[in-house]
This record gives structure tokens, sequence and C-alpha cells, in this order.
């Protein structure tokens, strides 16, 4: 076995070795004349990448009333690798090293994936524990990323760039972490799982990546990743044909505000601390609470077996399992799945304690924003940020949009259908955006179209929230319909073939969105059910967000 393993490896060393030269090779053929068709070819380009595969230069400008066209994704994890004490998503975003050293599976995944726990309990098409995977990454990647893996780098900054490319203008990336998580024996942490040190670590490794792609064009400020810290400075990189990337933070205990027992561990101090150290930083949009209550607000209900995963998690967070009443309310949250914990986590459940058993649906959650609660968000609204309202209970969302209106704060985004669809013409009202989760091309299209009429009562654009690197699974490959290659981007101002990332090709028809470089694909699926009316919504969204954030800064 041991003699067998050896002489596997080699031959796999080998493989790489021989990729990388070919690839190589090719950039080196193909640089010259690429750079001068191209002005967007790096000057120091890292050899071998990943491929693009979208020819034409991008779209840049404005038009005459001073406007931005551009595709927005409002709700993405670009440095999640970096998050959840490090060892839970696999692989890098970038690495000075190159792509070899960026794009390596964790290490418990080895020898075939039967280790990686996390991978094979949340796999959307695995067998449970059992299943198993090739762990290679480059330059064969086999069997990963994939659209049902969420514990795989799906965010290397060459597959951002095709999103780019391919149209996408603003992005805004969510410093994550979920703390429960993380602390679960799962892995051998590298971070630590504190919220905030998690926060300050993934916008230091963003703002890393800004200067790493900055030095292949030329210095600072010459490349086309952009971290804006205002909605001018955002508009501005949008004229100029490159990607704004707005700093977001979605954690379940920010500044330290867990709920323990019903007690609240935080005080008002720190969270005025924590928003002046945020707002520094160059965070412009945040969420109060995320799948745990804390002690700022309730949350909205996972449903399903996830449910009973993140209830437990509650319940390690806070001592508490979730309080789900039934409600005969239009508005509610989602209905929470009763039943055992899965067996794989009943040791984390502590000795003694008893899965509730919960009245029927539908649910809500009796907890909404708290008094703590309601002085982080008019500590929000003082410094000009974009509150979030996914994943606040419903009572906690509508109290939230009622101080907005009371103060007139149009600063407000629901960006990835966490939110009650019940509260949409309030968030319009007042000001704000609405980003779909990046559902599948059929389904994007029909809720899309289902909230035309609203939209255009409001003169919006519209978004999607891919929640890409963030554990909640996008779209698996068409059914019944293919897109054709090579296809023209959204935007009109380039032609896409298929991806290629050392020796593999992806194909949408057959991969779905793999990774973040298969957008411009799922886009292209997207449009081509939806028409014109969908390609000109998604078109505008850009615009649509930075006028938000722009109303939020001047209030």
């Amino acid at each position: 076995m041991r003699r067998f393993a050896t002489t596997w490896n080699r031959s796999r060393q080998l493989t790489r070795v021989v990729a990388v030269a070919t690839l190589a090779a090719a950039a080196l053929a193909t640089a010259g004349s690429a750079r001068a068709a191209d002005p967007w070819t790096p000057v120091n380009p890292q050899s071998p990448d990943s491929q693009v595969n979208i020819t034409g230069t991008p779209a840049s400008g404005t038009a005459p009333d001073g406007t931005v066209r551009g595709t927005v994704d409002a709700h993405t994890h670009l440095m999640s690798d970096v998050g959840f004490g490090g060892s839970i998503v696999c692989g890098k975003t970038f690495s000075p090293n190159g792509i070899a050293a960026a794009l390596q599976d964790c290490p418990n995944h080895y020898p075939n994936g039967q280790l990686a726990l996390l991978e094979n309990l949340t796999n959307l098409e695995g067998d449970g524990p059992a299943h198993t995977h090739d762990p290679v990454g480059w330059p064969s990647f086999k069997d990963w990323p994939k659209w049902s893996s969420l514990t795989h780098q799906q965010m290397y900054y060459k597959w951002v760039e095709r999103a780019w490319r391919g149209g996408e203008r603003v992005m805004v990336a969510d410093a994550v972490n979920n703390n429960v998580l993380c602390s679960l024996p799962l892995q051998v942490n590298k971070y630590s799982c504190d919220d905030m040190s998690t926060v300050r670590r993934q916008i230091a490794e963003t703002k890393k990546l800004e200067a790493f792609i900055d030095g292949q064009y030329g210095g600072a400020g010459k490349g086309w990743f952009r971290i804006a810290y205002s909605a001018s400075e955002a508009r501005t990189y949008v004229s100029q044909g490159k990607l704004a990337v707005i700093l977001g933070v979605e954690v379940s205990n920010p500044f330290g505000c867990k709920t323990y027992l019903g007690l609240p561990l935080c005080s008002r101090a720190q969270i005025d601390a924590g928003l002046t150290e945020l707002h520094g930083l160059g965070v412009r949009s945040m969420f109060l609470c995320h799948k745990f209550d804390n002690a700022l607000c309730g949350v909205r209900f996972d449903e399903g077996t996830q449910g009973v995963i993140v209830n437990l998690g509650n319940f390690l967070n806070t001592g508490r399992w979730w309080d789900a009443r039934h409600c005969d309310t239009t508005l509610h949250d989602n209905t929470v799945a009763t039943g055992v914990i899965p067996p794989e986590l009943a040791p984390f459940v502590p000795l003694g304690a008893t899965v509730p058993i919960y009245p029927k649906g539908p649910h809500c959650n009796p907890k909404g924003l708290t008094s703590l609660g309601e002085y982080a968000l008019k500590g929000m609204m003082a410094r000009g940020m974009v509150v979030e309202v996914d994943h606040m209970s419903v009572k906690a969302a509508t109290r939230t949009l009622d101080l907005l209106d009371a103060a007139g704060y149009p600063g407000v985004v629901s960006s990835h259908s966490w939110m009650a669809p019940e509260l949409a013409e309030r968030v319009y009202r007042r000001g704000g955006f609405i980003a779909q989760y990046g559902h599948d091309a059929t389904e994007f299209v029909e809720d899309m179209d289902a909230t035309a009429a609203l939209r255009a009562k409001y003169g919006v654009g519209y978004g999607y929230g891919t929640d890409m690197n963030g554990f909640g699974g996008t779209p698996r490959p068409p059914q019944g319909r293919t897109i054709g290659y090579p296809f023209t981007t959204i935007d009109g101002s380039g032609s896409a073939g298929r991806q290629q990332t050392g020796t593999r090709t992806w194909d949408y028809n057959a991969d779905g969105v793999a990774h973040y470089g298969m957008i411009p694909d799922w886009l292209r699926d997207v449009t081509t059910l939806g028409g014109s009316g969908v390609t000109d919504g998604l078109e505008r969204g850009a615009e649509s967000y930075l006028r938000t954030l722009a109303a939020a800064e001047g209030s």
C-alpha cells in the first residue's frame, strides 16, 4: 500500500510539472499579441495561472445622464478561506506563490475525502459521511470546485476577473464567520474563531488582494479590482470599467454582542468602538444579526435539516434553542423543523439537553430588535452605513424599517432573499435596494418577473446575491436547456468561451455554476430565459445600489 501511494504521488507530481510547463509556454507565446489587443492584460502576469476565456475590452464610461451600467453582486464572501478558523473553506482566493499554492485542498481531505466530515455532511449530491472526492486541485480539478461542494474555494481571483469581464461592476465582499462552526472539533484551526478578529483578518486580506492585482498592472491604483470607500469612489471605478468592491460584515456576534441565557454580553461602549473601528477599516455595509439570536436582534429561522443544525448552533452560542412560536399573520418567519439532531452532530449536544418540540407552523421569532440593537442601528445611520435586513426576524426587520422611516434614512438593502418578501415595497419606498439569491436561472427569472411591476413603480434596477463561499450552494447544471459557446456577455463588450483552469475546462451546461467565473455563463442563461426586460433590470443594478449607498452617506 505504501509503495503504491508513493508511485501514485510521483506520477501525480510529474503530471503537474508537465501541465505547468505546457501552460507557461502557451502564456508566453500569446502574451505579446494579447497585450496589444487588450489594455487589461497584466504587465506582470503570474504564469501559469487560470485562464479568463473572455475576449474584448470591458465596457467603461457613463451615460449622458451620469448613470453607470453593469451588474451587482450584493452578497459574496471573498475571503472565507481565512474565516471559520481558516480550515473549513479549502483553497485560497489568491497566493503570491501562485495558483498551485493557492488551490490546494484542506489537509484533512486527503487521501480521498473520507475524513472531510463537514464537506461530506453538506455536499448537495453526496451520500453522507461516506462521501469521497479527489482532493487534487491544480491542475486537474476533477471533483472541485463544484456546484454541490460547499467547502471548496469558489472565488479564486482569476475567476472573479472573469465575472468582472463578463459585466459585473459592483461586488459586496462580506467578511463572514460562524464561531460555533469554527469551534467544533472537525478540523485543526489556523486562526481564532472570534468574529471580530475574523472580520479584521478578512478585510486585511481583501486589501492585500487589491495590492496583489495592482502589482500585475503596473502599480498602485492600476488594477481592475478596486475597494471603494464611498459611493462616488465606486461610481468612478465603474465608469472606468473596473470592479468596485464594497466591504461588508456578516457575523453572528458583531462587537462581541452575543447573548447567553437571555443576558446581553456587550455594552453601548463596545458597539460605539466596534462601529468606529469597522467604518475606519472601510466597512460600508453590515448585518446586525446572522443565523443566531444575539444581543442586538432575533433571527429569521432556517428551515428543514439545515434549520435543525443551525438551531443546535444557536443553542451552543446562546444556551437556548430558538423560541419558535405559531403565528397566523401574513408576516412570519420560516418554519422550523422538529426532529432529531443528525447522528454525526449528536456528540456536540451537551448532556441533558433536550431537542425542542415546536407547534405547527407558520412560525415567528418573538425576539425583535433589542434596545442595544436600536442603539447599534442608530450608530450605523450616523456613519452612513448600509443596513442589511436579511436574516432579521420579521419582528426585528419591521422595527428596523419603522426606525429608518422615522429617521428618513434610505440606506437599507436585502441582498440575498433572506427577508420576508412582503417587506419589499417598504424597502423600495425607503430608497433601498433588493438583490435575489443566485438561484437556478428559471427560479431567478420567475422571481424577478414577479417583482417587475414593483421595481417599475420605484424606478430601480435589480441585483443578485450569490452568497459565493457562504455555504448556500450555487446553481446546478440546467435541465432541459443549454447555452451556446461562445456567447456575448450581458453588457455586449466581450465574447465568452468555456472557462479553463489548468487542465480542466468547465461547461455551464454540464457543470452549472462551479465557481465565480461561471457567473457570466449563468447570466447568459438568465437573460436568454428572461429577455430584454431582465437584461435591462440587471444592467441597472450597479447604478441602483450606488444610489442607495450615496443616499445613506448623505443622510
